[in-house]
């Protein structure tokens, strides 16, 4: 006869950030709490992010930092457990952190020391965490004898797990279920799509899905252009339907990366041109008018090479002025110094692709928050099942924000399940 189903209140798919948030919430409930973590180890990707460093979160959270079809569903979380919230846990435990540019916070030594906190504060509130742990399935338990609204107190099970460790085999039951399990983004750290798989098999809508905060590549003779300044980085203003950033870009042999590509990758969809201006805050077109008067005699090369780097001017050259390379500033029409300004704050270019899933830092789209409770996590007609983290269809920008959605949505289930 197999051996009955191990009962707990509540199993987390997912020992990432959401889900270690909700697991020690939900322990200092009195809840029993069990996560299962696919991977090898626990939090691959705190470890990971922001080169060691782990950018926790930002100063300044806002529900307009967050990219979702339903621009609202974030507030309720964001306001219950803040960016405050978690910083003061942070210094609660000694943690040394810095203020970066744009309000971004990050460890000064190391982001093993996020990872210590919240397993210290699982362990101390006695949650279990199994790791090498494949979802063979999940099922749910009809429970019969109450009616829908009296189910929360209704302590049965709610949920059946098949679950495979190694070569072991077992069942698992639990009365709450929580899908941690990230998304297709940097699927090296553990990221799936089975948080998707179970969703469905919920009758749960999906939004469409791709790879965010993305280097681009270029199939074009810009790939060429990008491969000989590999390693370049500037600070520029990029823009895409609307939407415009300032942060550095960095050439690499592929296309182009760096905060400011990744942010604005966000927006971009396939077939889109993107905008860059390459001298923030300077009409360049009114600049070189006025350097004509005053340098007549220099190269157009000469004079640029004061503001950005001589590698990039040839390129610029060969792209706009190849013809008047060697002409001094003189010999230029007005209107051709205009149109080259023009063309440098507003340098147009058409990416081919994204570097996809494999480079992506998250993955937008997701569950349709439509079908949950912004309030609780909660599947609205699936009682027990919730969602939190990057399966949901909330996005946040580079800087700490998608980190404090992990944060504030792992919180807000922890409370309810």
């Amino acid at each position: 006869m197999p051996p009955s189903p191990t009962t707990y209140d509540v199993i987390i798919l997912g020992a990432g950030a959401s889900g270690l948030m909700c697991a020690f919430t939900a322990a200092q409930q009195g809840r029993r709490v069990l996560v299962l973590e696919r991977a090898n180890k626990i939090g691959k990707k705190i470890l990971m992010s922001g080169g060691g460093k782990c950018n926790f979160t930002n100063h300044f959270v806002e529900a307009t930092n967050f990219i979702s079809d339903n621009p609202h569903f974030c507030k309720s979380a964001l306001n219950r457990y803040s960016q405050w919230d978690f910083i003061a846990m942070v210094e609660r435990y000694g943690i040394d952190y810095e203020e970066r540019k744009h309000s971004q916070l990050f460890c000064k030594q190391s982001a093993k020391e996020i990872l210590a906190m919240l397993l210290t504060e699982c362990d101390v509130a006695g949650v279990e965490i199994k790791t090498h742990s494949e979802i063979e399935s999940v099922e749910a338990i009809e429970l019969k004898g109450h009616s829908e609204k009296h189910q929360h107190e209704d302590k049965r099970s709610r949920y059946q797990l098949n679950i495979k460790q190694g070569h072991e085999k077992q069942k698992l039951q639990c009365q709450s279920l929580v899908v941690a399990t990230g998304a297709l983004s940097i699927p090296s750290l553990g990221g799936s799509g089975i948080g998707y798989d179970i969703a469905q098999q919920f009758d749960l809508k999906l939004t469409e899905r791709r790879a965010g905060l993305v280097p681009f590549m270029f199939s074009d003779s810009y790939k060429a252009i990008c491969e000989r300044l590999s390693g370049l980085a500037l600070e520029v203003d990029v823009s895409c339907h609307s939407q415009t950033f300032t942060e550095n870009i960095l050439f690499t042999h592929r296309g182009l990366s760096g905060p400011v590509i990744l942010q604005i990758s966000n927006y971009w969809q396939p077939g889109d041109e993107i905008s860059i201006d390459l001298l923030p805050g300077l009409n360049v077109a009114d600049w070189l008018l006025k350097t004509k008067h005053k340098e007549a005699k220099s190269l157009l090369r000469t004079v640029l090479t004061k503001k950005l780097a001589k590698g990039l001017v040839a390129e610029l050259q060969s792209l706009f002025w190849s013809e008047q390379a060697d002409r001094p500033l003189a010999e230029f029409s007005d209107k051709q110094l205009m149109i080259i300004g023009d063309q440098l704050n507003n340098w147009t270019l058409k990416p081919s692709a994204t570097e996809g899933y494999r480079t992506a830092e998250v993955t937008l789209g997701g569950i349709d928050t439509d079908g949950i409770s912004s309030k609780t996590m909660e599947a609205k007609q699936q009682s027990g099942l919730y969602f939190i983290g990057e399966v949901l269809d909330v996005t946040g920008h580079l800087g700490g924000f998608n980190f404090q959605w992990a944060w504030s949505s792992g919180y807000t289930a922890g409370l309810f399940v």
